[in-house]
């Protein structure tokens, strides 16, 4: 079944295994999601992550029998783009978050991008 965003998909799959309090979530794979989950794995919000050949295994990282993921925010949607420059990149939750940047020079943080200084689509967010 085609998706019509991809990236809100991944976050519902994750939000929804860590709701159910599974070890793992399973999602179809794509570059995009594989450098999200890449990001995810450095900023220490999921254990780790397996990309196959056609689906993506996510190993979800728990503390204290909690989820680290608390909450997600899809920002750019197929219908509506959102363009940040390097100033205007949000803080999320008062730097206790993350949000993901596609840019020029790839998928990455949103600290990574100001230290890169470069902005691009504002994707997610999250915390």
């Amino acid at each position: 079944m085609a998706v019509c965003d991809p990236v809100a998909d991944m976050l519902a799959r994750l939000r929804n295994a860590h709701q159910g309090l599974h070890a793992q979530a399973k999602v179809p794979v794509s570059k995009m999601k594989a450098d999200i989950a890449r990001i995810l794995k450095e900023e220490g919000y999921i254990a780790d992550y397996e990309v196959g050949e056609r689906d993506m295994v996510v190993t979800l990282k728990y503390v204290g029998g909690k989820p680290v993921i608390s909450g997600s925010k899809k920002i750019s949607t197929p219908g509506r783009r959102v363009y940040v420059a390097v100033g205007e990149i949000p803080r999320v939750q008062n730097g206790l978050g993350i949000c993901v940047l596609s840019t020029s020079k790839g998928i990455m943080s949103g600290e990574r991008a100001q230290t890169e200084k470069v902005g691009g689509e504002l994707l997610c967010e999250i915390w």
